[in-house]
C-alpha cells in the first residue's frame, strides 16, 4: 500500500469509529465459487479495521470525510477543522479485496460525508458494491449507510448489492434535529426507513434479493436534553414501523470546537448500556416500552441496576413466581433469568419438580433471580428480601443474558 492511500485509511478509518452499527448478524450464508472470493456465515461481525493495523472483521470506512452538511454535534461537520480526505470508488475496491485476500476482514461497512449531493454520494458508495459483486465475485459481507435525502431508485440498487442497509435518525426527536441538524429532516428518514422496510418485505415475497439482512440504525445519546423512556419509546415505534433489525445506541462524544448548543462533558457510559438491556427487555422479553418507562426515575434509567431488576423491584406484588407453575412470560421477567434458561426450566420441569439448585444449574443469574422465585424447597422471607435488596443486588454494568 503507497503511503498517499495509507494516509487516507488512517483518516477514513478513524472518521468512522462513531458509527456503532455496524454488526451483520442475520446476513444469509453463502460461499464464492472458483472465479470469486469471500463468504458469510451469517453469524455476528462486529470489528473494524483500526488504523494501527490490527486484524479485525470489516474494513469500516468513510468514503469520504468531507461534508455539506452542518450537524453540530457531528466531527466532519462542514465547519470543522479536521483532516479531510476521500477514497476513489477504485481505492475502495482495492482495499476490500487486499484485505480479504490477507484474511484481515470478512467484509465491508461502508458510509460517508455528503459529497456535491445526496444523490452523486449514494451513487459512488453502490458503485463500490456494485463492481465488488460484479467484477470480483465478492460474496462477503457489505452493509452500506443509505442517505435519505438520496433517490428512492439509487437506495433500491444499493440494497440489490448490499446484505444490510441502515439510515442513522441521529436524534431522537425533530425538535433535537432542528436544533442541532437543520440540514436534516426526521420525516425524510423515517420515509427512507419506510420505502426501505417495503422493498425488503417485498423482496422476501418474491424471493428476490435485496438488503438480505435487513436495515438498521442509530441514535446518539446524551447529545440532547431526550430522556431514556423517550429514547425507548422512539425505538419501539422504530421496531414496529419499519421492521427495523437494530437500534444501536451511540454515547455523545465531546468533539473540538464543539458548539455551545452541546454538553460539556458525554453522558456516563452506563447510560448507553442500560438503554441497549432496556432495548433486549422490548425485543426479547416481551415488555413494553410503557412497562420499561415504569422502570426509570423520571424518565431516566438507574445506572446501579439493570432495568429488569429495576422493573421487578418497583413490581414486588408480582413476585415471587412458582418455577414450576409460572407460564413462560412470567419467567421472561424474573432478573437473573434469559429467555434460554427460561426455556430450559420449561422443558426441565416436564420431567420433575425443580428445586434451588435445579434452577442454579440452569442460569448464571441465580443471585438475582432467588429473591424472585420460589422452588419446591425453597421461599424467600418476605421481610429480609425488602430490606435492603436493591443495595445487596446492585453491581458493576453487565449484560442481560439473552439466549
Amino acid at each position: 500500500m503507497d503511503d498517499a492511500l495509507a494516509k487516507k485509511l488512517r483518516v477514513l478509518a478513524d472518521a468512522a469509529k462513531y458509527d456503532a452499527s455496524c454488526a451483520s448478524s442475520g446476513a444469509p450464508k453463502r460461499k464464492a465459487g472458483k472465479d470469486g472470493l469471500g463468504s458469510t456465515t451469517g453469524a455476528g461481525i462486529c470489528h473494524a479495521y483500526t488504523p494501527d493495523g490490527r486484524c479485525v472483521s470489516l474494513l469500516k470506512i468513510l468514503l469520504t470525510n468531507y461534508c455539506l452538511f452542518d450537524c453540530v454535534y457531528c466531527v466532519n461537520r462542514r465547519s470543522s477543522n479536521v483532516q479531510r480526505a476521500r477514497f476513489s470508488v477504485d481505492e475502495v475496491v482495492t482495499l476490500t479485496v487486499e484485505f480479504y485476500k490477507r484474511n484481515y476482514i470478512e467484509g465491508l461497512f461502508l458510509s460517508s460525508g455528503i459529497i456535491r449531493s445526496p444523490d452523486y454520494t449514494m451513487e459512488q458508495m453502490t458503485l463500490v458494491a456494485k463492481k465488488l459483486r460484479r467484477e470480483h465475485g465478492f460474496r462477503g459481507y457489505i452493509h452500506l449507510k443509505s442517505i435519505p435525502e438520496a433517490s428512492p431508485w439509487l437506495i433500491e440498487e444499493a440494497g440489490l448489492y448490499a446484505d444490510r442497509l441502515s439510515i442513522n435518525i441521529e436524534l431522537p426527536t425533530e425538535e433535537s434535529l432542528t436544533q442541532l441538524a437543520p440540514e436534516k429532516s426526521g420525516a425524510t428518514i423515517q420515509h427512507a426507513m419506510g420505502q426501505i422496510g417495503e422493498r425488503i418485505i417485498e423482496a422476501k415475497a418474491e424471493k428476490r434479493r435485496f438488503s438480505p439482512a435487513g436495515q438498521s440504525t442509530q441514535v446518539i445519546v446524551g447529545a440532547d436534553a431526550t430522556d431514556d423512556s423517550a429514547m425507548i419509546a422512539k425505538s419501539s415505534f422504530l421496531y414496529s414501523a419499519f421492521g427495523l433489525k437494530r437500534v444501536y445506541y451511540s454515547a455523545f462524544s465531546p468533539i473540538p470546537d464543539a458548539s455551545s448548543a452541546l454538553p460539556p462533558q458525554a453522558p456516563p457510559l452506563k447510560r448507553e448500556h442500560r438503554l441497549y438491556q432496556a432495548d433486549w427487555m422490548i425485543r426479547y422479553y416481551q415488555f413494553s416500552a410503557q412497562e420499561v418507562a415504569d422502570a426509570t426515575d423520571g424518565g431516566m434509567l438507574a445506572l446501579d441496576v439493570d432495568p429488569k431488576l429495576a422493573w421487578a423491584l418497583k413490581n414486588r406484588h408480582l413476585f415471587p413466581v412458582d418455577v414450576n407453575r409460572a407460564d413462560r412470560e412470567m419467567l421472561l421477567r424474573v432478573p437473573g433469568l434469559g429467555t434460554r434458561a427460561v426455556d430450559a426450566i420449561l422443558k426441565a420441569r416436564r420431567h420433575t419438580t425443580l428445586r434451588l439448585d435445579d434452577v442454579g444449574r440452569l442460569t448464571s443469574g441465580l443471585k438475582r433471580a432467588r429473591s424472585f422465585l420460589i422452588a419446591e424447597d425453597f421461599r424467600p422471607n418476605a421481610m429480609s428480601e425488602r430490606l435492603d435488596l436493591r443495595a445487596r443486588l446492585a453491581e458493576p454494568a453487565q449484560q442481560l443474558s439473552l439466549f
